[in-house]
């Protein structure tokens, strides 16, 4: 039996190859897109581990974990740059720190996967762990779900099927399932040992037609549930909606020269789209600068372009109730009828930690928003839907569409269109944009709704219940489209009961745990 080495040793080899899974991890994602390095992303940092101790296993997944989500989401310095106005020499840390912690996640998965000593065991338990962990990611501390592992795989329509059942976490654990696979089949052929253990045939045999088995009974679910929901789309009433990009600086968005501008450049936009016959018209987050309702004039101005428009309306626009001697403030989507009448409004749930509100503002007053230009909002109700007439909307604005409970909560509540709205113009022309659209694919096949998204300098477009992305505009560009969208009321597993595999996922792995230290503890 091989001896492990020492706890905690550090060694040059193990941090390249933690480097390269992170670096794999990250091309598996927009804008390299190159999807199939998932299935082999974390192989080379579990290798690195295979002889480590738990410190050491942490040190590399650590590692990993920070050149993933530096090199995935650079594009927040350029953010804070820009729209906070933060020096580089602060900008950076803290894109440092957002990593670092993340990073944790990884170093936990890989620290843990080095503390288990019997390679089959290991194998069966790391699917679970990393799907735990991701989940917990995806709500500690108001929740972080960027670009989970499933996500990678969005343009694999047959594959993301059986998210209606498991959520993105079940793509995620089958991606895992097929890494350990891959590892154990590498470990045998080099007769290497998994901590002194050897991998026998029979174990990589076992594992590799596990990982052929559970993939191709997801593709056959696939190909199956495909064709199903293609024939319900066939038959159902369908809606044309028309999305409308104004491309609107972020620089001169808010400055009250151009509000009267601004605003009429998406009333003409909309009105250009009149010989599409669409019915409903989707503006993008905040489209209008102004408190719509309040502002007279400008309510005015947009009242008379629905009136001529003869269609409905979805506009993002910020509002506010005042209460007693306090003022409330809400990022808010006005559903409006043709006659120019607010049907309903919806006011966001999930806001952006230190964009949209400060965290413990009461203990840190010396903390503020890191971009200048939002302001200090509250939250609205969750799975609130917008009714009116022949419609039931579902909305979610910006970043709500990576938080997958919301659109779910919705689809149960009765809404048969996703609608998300959102101002990407806070990413430049990073990759950011086409992070944030991938996303979106998953709450469409999650809940079988046809998903309509307007944002502000792109990305716009339409993804039907299938996950087919249909239609996108560009970056930067003025632009209106105009689709046909069936609109479902199908209730998915997905929709009913939510990450129900995620929870039996993190409930199996404390289990485990507490059944290990028990051991320990008896040894």
């Amino acid at each position: 039996m091989r001896k492990i080495p020492a706890l905690g040793r550090w060694n040059m080899q193990g941090f390249l190859w933690a480097g390269l899974s992170g670096l794999l991890l990250t091309v598996s994602f927009p804008r390299f897109d190159l999807e199939w390095a998932a299935w082999f992303a974390l192989v080379p940092l579990l290798y690195s581990v295979r002889d480590l101790r738990w410190s050491g296993g942490f040190r590399l997944g650590f590692i990993c974990g920070l050149v993933h989500y530096l090199t995935l989401m650079y594009w927040l310095v350029h953010t804070m740059q820009t729209y906070g106005h933060l020096p580089i020499y602060l900008a950076a840390p803290l894109l440092f720190l957002l990593a670092g912690y993340l990073a944790l996640f990884t170093g936990l998965f890989s620290a843990t996967a080095a503390s288990i000593s019997s390679p089959a065991l290991m194998a069966a338990v790391l699917p679970l762990l990393w799907v735990s962990l991701e989940y917990i990611r995806s709500f500690l501390f108001s929740g972080f779900p960027w670009e989970l592992l499933g996500y990678a795989q969005f343009r694999n329509l047959h594959l993301i099927q059986i998210s209606d059942i498991v959520g993105v976490f079940g793509i995620s654990a089958l991606t895992v399932l097929v890494n350990t696979a891959i590892l154990i089949v590498l470990l045998q052929w080099k007769q290497q040992t998994w901590r002194g253990t050897p991998v026998s045939n029979r174990l990589a045999v076992m594992y590799t037609a596990a990982a052929l088995a559970f993939l191709g009974l997801t593709f056959g679910y696939g190909i199956h549930r495909k064709a199903e929901v293609d024939r319900r789309i066939a038959t159902a009433p369908k809606t044309r909606v028309a999305v409308v990009q104004g491309n609107i600086s972020q620089d001169v968005k808010w400055k009250s020269a151009y509000k009267k501008s601004h605003t009429q450049k998406y009333i003409d936009l909309s009105l250009s789209a009149m010989s599409e016959r669409a019915d409903l018209m989707v503006w993008p987050e905040t489209a209008v600068p102004f408190y719509f309702q309040h502002d007279r004039a400008l309510t005015d101005q947009v009242v008379r372009g629905i009136r001529q428009s003869g269609a409905h309306f979805l506009i993002g626009s910020p509002s506010f109730i005042r209460r007693d001697n306090d003022v409330d403030y809400y990022n808010s989507a006005f559903f409006i009828h043709p006659k120019g009448e607010v049907a309903g409004k919806y006011d966001k749930v999930h806001l952006v930690p230190y964009g949209e509100y400060v965290p413990l503002k009461q203990w840190l007053p010396f903390v503020g928003k890191i971009v200048e230009q939002v302001g200090d909002f509250k939250t609205g109700t969750m799975g609130e839907v917008l009714v009116s007439e022949d419609y039931r909307l579902g909305v979610l604005i910006c970043y709500e569409g990576i938080f997958p409970n919301l659109s779910a909560a919705m689809a149960r509540n009765g809404a048969r269109l996703l609608v998300n709205i959102t101002n990407d113009a806070w990413y430049g022309a990073t990759s950011a944009p086409y992070q944030h659209f991938s996303m979106a694919v998953f709450r469409a096949v999650e809940n079988r709704r046809a998903l309509i998204r307007s944002a502000n300098t792109g990305i716009s477009g339409f993804i039907d219940p299938a996950g087919r992305i249909t239609a996108t505009t560009r970056l930067f560009e003025d632009a209106v489209m105009t689709r046909e969208v069936p609109q479902l009321d199908i209730q998915t597993v997905y929709s009913r009961h939510g990450d129900w595999f995620a929870r039996l996922c993190l409930g199996l792995t404390l289990i485990l745990i507490t059944l290990h230290l028990y051991r320990r503890k008896q040894t």
